[in-house]
């Protein structure tokens, strides 16, 4: 089974948002994912928790975590969000980076549009992996 991790700076947003479209998309006896953070923030944002709602997906129950060598041991991808120069960088495995906008603190409008985005790039990297249900 492949890990991959969403790791962004406090792993309140668009980490929580891919790593619960993947594991809601993604065939469980192939691929899982985690989120984690390099300075994990105290909870998901409420306007988060609202937009993912409204598409099924309760992160009511999430917690920010951080990244650590342990979590990523056994991982096989980073998936980094845009974050820049205070992304993480974990040594051997397969990077890639998603540009994607902070959710935090925007009206749900914009929230919507970043969830969209977001689970369209977990679409596309679990039908180009092979992973998806």
């Amino acid at each position: 089974m492949k890990t991959v991790i969403f790791a962004c700076v406090h792993n309140a947003g668009r980490s929580q948002m891919a790593a619960a479209f993947f594991n809601a998309l993604a065939d469980p006896t192939k691929a899982r994912g985690v989120s984690a953070g390099t300075q994990p923030g105290e909870r998901v944002h409420p306007e988060v928790q609202t937009a993912m709602a409204e598409v099924g997906i309760d992160l009511s129950g999430a917690k920010p975590q951080r990244l650590t060598d342990e979590l990523a041991r056994g991982a096989h991808w980073l998936i980094t969000m845009g974050c820049g120069e205070a992304c993480p960088h974990v040594p051997g495995l397969q990077r890639d980076d998603w540009p994607l906008e902070d959710p935090k603190g925007k009206p749900v409008e914009q929230v919507r549009r970043i969830r969209d985005e977001v689970r369209s790039r977990v679409s596309e990297l679990l039908a180009r992996q092979g992973w998806a249900r």
